[in-house]
């Protein structure tokens, strides 16, 4: 068996990055094989993992891996560029790993997507119209415009391996202090504080109003795609690639998801509100009040038609937070450090 000494001379002795991870990354396909490659190789090698007596030659291993991993992205960038309609995109690093896309970033104003395999093409066709429609609502409601990405600019992307096209869309990037529900869920495995969600909740709302408005169903409202910026209180809702028109099932699911029965027959913007009372109570845990834990579950009946719409809900729930917390103040939020 190949042991964790003999790993990291093979590393030491590499002169170029093609010594471990190939030819440099000239698609995401390559990208996601070095990608692969890299994390094998650090997980074996990385300090923590080593015995007593390999110390030394893991962390220096373990450094050198690191940095002929960078030089083979480095060396793959400049051949990896999206020509738009409005623009040129070249990739940078990865930036998040979606569902059925990866996306990338290029330079700080910019996110581009694409996606995984072909056969998602359609998605991010939907997704681009779904942000189109939505920029036109938000245009005449100036309030809605912060709570959803900017579709910058659009794509036919072939990948230079296979020859297959994709559908791209460049979004606007948000800024860095963004992070996921997902995220603070991890910094957070009790349970959120209910007053912290608060603020959440409400923008999520206006969110799903402003869909509604837009003639479109996000369908995917989970952890990984709603986004929040503790120091500003903003709230973004992205990942629309699986977003549906009202009356048709759903463009897509998720696996893990927990989904009400008519998304497979005719969603709606009650499907909505179904699944961001699912996430209030995923975000909120044990920690949720009993008044909560009875509205969420108001907005959780199986017919659809008993589920109150999302613009109705942002008084309904302002009456709640006030019988449970009083008048309403700026309540500071952040990640623990480290998290």
């Amino acid at each position: 068996m190949t042991t964790v000494r003999a790993i990291a001379e093979t590393i030491r002795a590499a002169q170029r990055p093609e010594d471990l991870f190939g030819t440099a990354a000239s698609d995401s396909a390559d990208r996601q094989r070095g990608r692969r490659e890299y994390h094998r190789l650090a997980a074996l090698v990385h300090p923590d993992r080593a015995d007593a007596g390999e110390t030394a030659a893991p962390n220096s291993a373990f450094a050198r891996l690191a940095e002929l991993y960078q030089q083979w992205l480095d060396a793959g960038a400049p051949e990896l560029e999206v020509r738009g309609a409005h623009g040129r995109y070249p990739l940078g690093a990865l930036h998040a790993r979606g569902s059925v896309a990866d996306l990338y970033r290029s330079g700080a104003e910019h996110i581009v997507k694409i996606p995984r395999r072909a056969v998602a093409n359609r998605l991010l066709a939907g997704e681009r119209n779904a942000l189109r429609d939505i920029a036109i609502v938000a245009a005449e409601h100036e309030w809605l415009r912060p709570y959803f990405p900017a579709l910058v600019d659009t794509a036919d992307h072939a990948d230079s391996a296979t020859g297959e096209h994709r559908t791209v869309n460049v979004l606007g990037a948000l800024g860095g202090e963004f992070v996921t529900l997902e995220r603070v869920r991890q910094a957070y495995p009790r349970g959120l504080d209910p007053r912290d969600y608060a603020w959440m909740h409400r923008r999520l709302l206006r969110c799903l109003a402003g869909a509604a408005l837009a003639g479109w169903v996000h369908t995917a409202i989970s952890p990984a795609n709603v986004l929040v910026h503790p120091r500003l209180h903003g709230v973004v809702l992205a990942g629309w690639s699986f977003a549906t028109r009202p009356g048709r099932a759903a463009a897509a699911t998720i696996g893990a998801l927990g989904y009400p029965p008519e998304i497979r027959a005719a969603v709606s913007p009650a499907t909505d509100v179904y699944l961001a009372h699912r996430l209030l109570l995923t975000m909120l845990g044990d920690r949720a009040p009993a008044p909560m834990r009875t509205y969420a579950t108001g907005c959780l009946q199986t017919d659809p038609r008993m589920r109150p719409d999302a613009a109705d809900l942002l008084g309904e729930f302002d009456d709640l937070l006030d019988g449970l917390y009083g008048q309403r103040r700026f309540r500071p939020f952040e990640l623990p450090k480290g998290k």
